[in-house]
């Protein structure tokens, strides 16, 4: 057969089965895997019996119960399923990687979070976007190639993984770190009408402010933790207006960020808050030194208390303390050069299948992709998704994809998969 006419093939056989596909991707969404708390191993084992359908032997990696609930979750078992193709050790091992945890549903739903129900062409539900959707591509176009156009030599492997939402640690880098995997290029669950090469770094972090609690009627005698929190909170915010000073050459990418996302304090109206929790997400922009920025972030909070103390006249045991505890460090994804026989099949197949070419971008979000990336393994961000983020409504209520952008992501990755094991 020509590349032309297999690639027709692969194209028929992801429509005559795509019904399938879809039902594959229904029975995924309908498992959830709010994360917190991270109870993730039930997905883990669906999704291995919905594989064992078409042959397909998933090993399961349980990562110890012990570190799992040091790190705040409860369950993961993560899985790769091993495709070889030909004798072992010809030609190249092509990871796909997808992750199954998700952030919880939250308010505002007009459609069951799990109900994976289809409205006018696009199926609802929380992870339907990102990126339970690429479970679905990934594993099709698998299928599709095997059988249209198996190849005579490499490999495939899916690696569907389960800490995204925390950084990876205990997903990809998990299996990295154990040396369960190592393959020589990757693509990671992504959207379709681009192909992300670089992405942001995040540093995530918990700060303690720790004042003096008293009574309200008489606040003389305590020290308002949150009236230090402000003045802090303050400081942090500033820096977003400096951060607009810094922009990224990255295409894709503008400039940092920081978001206060958490606040918890306090024990009752009456009482002059002691002490007051705060978790921040500083995102950084590829060409940011981490250890420079995580040191900034330091002393920025350093000065604002320490100028809440000198005001207030706060001295010894009356001086407000703070306890900084890093949650996440997370490298930005810096392209590596191997990375250019993915980004060129994705782009041909993606301007053949779409109408147009996706073009190779960064992001602002963080992703586990990094971790495969730091090792030396050239990947790049690409799957089902819509344009934006945005459009998808990740980590918004009503979560949703468009089935065409499903049928035709999955064609695009079985293409690209034949032209890299050619």
């Amino acid at each position: 057969m020509t590349n032309a006419t297999t690639y027709a093939a692969l194209d028929q056989w992801i429509d005559q089965h795509f019904d399938e596909e879809v039902q594959f991707f229904q029975k995924l969404v309908q498992v959830p895997t709010d994360t917190p708390p991270g109870n993730n191993a039930p997905h883990a084992e669906r999704t291995a019996e919905l594989l064992k359908d078409f042959g397909y032997e998933a090993e399961k990696h349980v990562v110890p119960e012990a570190e799992v609930k040091a790190y705040g979750m409860e369950s993961i078992t993560n899985l790769i399923v091993r495709r070889q193709y030909g004798s072992a050790g010809t030609g190249r091992t092509i990871a796909l990687n997808a992750h199954g945890d998700v952030v919880p549903p939250g308010e505002g739903w007009t459609k069951d979070p799990y109900g994976a129900e289809i409205v006018d062409g696009k199926l609802y539900g929380r992870a339907a976007a990102v990126s339970k959707s690429d479970f679905a591509s990934f594993t099709y176009a698998v299928r599709a190639l095997e059988a249209v156009a198996k190849p005579a030599k490499g490999a495939v492997e899916l690696h569907y993984t389960y800490d995204e939402e925390f950084g990876g640690i205990m997903g990809p880098g998990w299996l990295l770190e154990k040396g369960l995997t190592k393959p020589d290029l990757m693509i990671a669950a992504g959207f379709s009408y681009e192909v992300v090469t670089a992405h942001n770094g995040c540093l995530q972090m918990e700060i303690t402010v720790q004042g003096k609690m008293a009574h309200a009627a008489v606040p003389h005698t305590g020290v308002d933790a949150l009236q230090a929190a402000v003045v802090l909170m303050n400081a942090l915010y500033a820096e977003n207006a400096k951060y607009q000073q810094i922009t990224s050459k990255v295409p894709g990418i503008k400039h940092p960020y920081l978001n206060i996302g958490r606040i918890d304090g306090g024990t009752n109206t009456n009482v002059v808050p002691g002490k007051v929790m705060l978790k921040i997400d500083r995102r950084m922009i590829p060409e940011e030194n981490p250890a420079e920025v995580e040191a900034h972030i330091r002393a920025v909070i350093a000065k604002a208390i320490e100028d809440f103390n000198t005001r207030g006249g706060y001295t010894g045991e009356d001086a407000v303390r703070v306890d900084i505890k890093r949650l996440l460090l997370a490298n930005a994804m810096t392209p590596l050069p191997g990375n250019k026989p993915l980004v060129d099949a994705i782009q041909q197949h993606g301007e053949a299948v779409f109408g147009e070419k996706p073009p190779a971008v960064g992001t602002p979000l963080y992703t586990d992709v990094r971790l495969y990336v730091e090792r030396g393994i050239p990947g790049v961000i690409y799957g089902a998704g819509p344009r934006t983020v945005l459009e998808s409504h990740a980590k918004r209520a009503d979560e949703r994809l468009d089935l065409q952008d499903l049928r035709r992501a999955t064609k695009v990755v079985a293409r690209a998969l034949y032209d890299l094991l050619a």
